[in-house]
């Protein structure tokens, strides 16, 4: 049995319309040209020619007319690409507070804001550093600096100011905890 592509190669197999058709097509039960082009509203000629390609990437088997999707080349790649992938940034120097901080922050944004108090705490300093300590900020400009991190401003806010982290009177905001760089 061949080899199957790598995630990269696998992915810009299915950037194309047709092939990724086909694909879908051969997981949902076609398993011939004439199926697959029902399935897909492809020509033959257009499936044969995506099923051609699949099929010289290791992702289709042929047996005569018969075509068969090679599902675990799916999870192969998923494997064999978290397996090669660099280990993600430390966002703390603290090895407890970077698990807290790995758990709930994804491409510099929070995934979720954490339920446990301690988990949202440890979350909210990483957060607030946003902030400059000195300066004040009305609230939509609060507001926007959290939205980057999270779509639920409104909560962000309030657990910044019931942490103490930062302070609030008449809509003006500034950063009145947490650590600070220096």
């Amino acid at each position: 049995m061949q080899k199957g592509p790598d995630a990269a190669k696998l992915v810009g197999l299915l950037a194309d319309d047709a092939r990724l058709a086909v694909v879908a097509a051969l997981a949902l039960g076609a398993g011939d040209h004439a199926a697959l082009a029902t399935a897909t509203g492809l020509s033959q000629t257009e499936v044969a020619l995506a099923a051609r390609r699949l099929g010289r990437a290791g992702l289709v088997e042929r047996d005569g007319a018969a075509l068969t999707l090679r599902r675990e080349v799916f999870g192969a790649a998923a494997r064999a690409a978290g397996e090669s992938a660099p280990p993600p940034v430390p966002l703390s120097a603290d090895p407890v507070q970077d698990a807290v901080l790995q758990a709930f922050v994804r491409d510099g944004r929070l995934t979720s804001i954490p339920s446990h108090r301690t988990k949202r705490r440890v979350v909210l300093e990483h957060l607030v550093a946003v902030f400059e300590p000195g300066l004040r900020y009305p609230e939509r400009e609060v507001n926007a600096l959290l939205a980057v991190w999270h779509p639920d401003t409104a909560a962000l806010r309030r657990y910044l100011v019931d942490e103490g982290l930062l302070s609030r009177d008449a809509g003006v905001y500034w950063r009145s905890g947490g650590p600070v760089e220096v």
